[in-house]
């Protein structure tokens, strides 16, 4: 694995599966990501957390994980093998864990988590087979 970090984030590329990903954050905000290479590729190591982000959420949202006083915390886990793409993450657990239906309606109402749609659709309808 190869892998770029900089404050408050990181950045992993797996030769094994020829895939990216990222996470950044800390305790208030944890978020992974799968991205492109185009998008590791611009990652650079004096980029500040926000820098790197902005760059990264253009990525796939695999998990989430919030604790920011605004209400009680809660984790959103968007793709269920997030773990195995992402060994090497620090995954940060907030709260109760969103239920697969709150999660795939969220997933369905917000743009921001199109790239999920089809995983959750799938997921919705191996389930309902078994």
């Amino acid at each position: 694995m190869q892998f770029k970090t900089g404050s408050g984030w990181k950045a992993c590329y797996n030769e094994e599966n020829g895939r990216y990903f990222a996470e950044y954050g800390g305790i208030m905000s944890y978020h992974i990501y799968e991205i492109t290479k185009d998008i590791f590729d611009r990652l650079d190591e004096n980029m500040t957390e926000y820098e790197a982000t902005v760059i990264v959420h253009d990525g796939r949202h695999l998990y989430m994980s919030v604790d920011d006083r605004c209400g009680p915390p809660y984790t959103v886990v968007f793709d269920d093998d997030y773990e195995k793409l992402c060994p090497w993450a620090k995954s940060i657990k907030s709260g109760r864990k969103w239920s697969d239906e709150l999660t795939d309606a969220a997933v369905e109402i917000f743009d921001s988590e199109k790239d999920n749609r089809e995983q959750r659709r799938e997921k919705r309808e191996r389930k309902q087979k078994a």
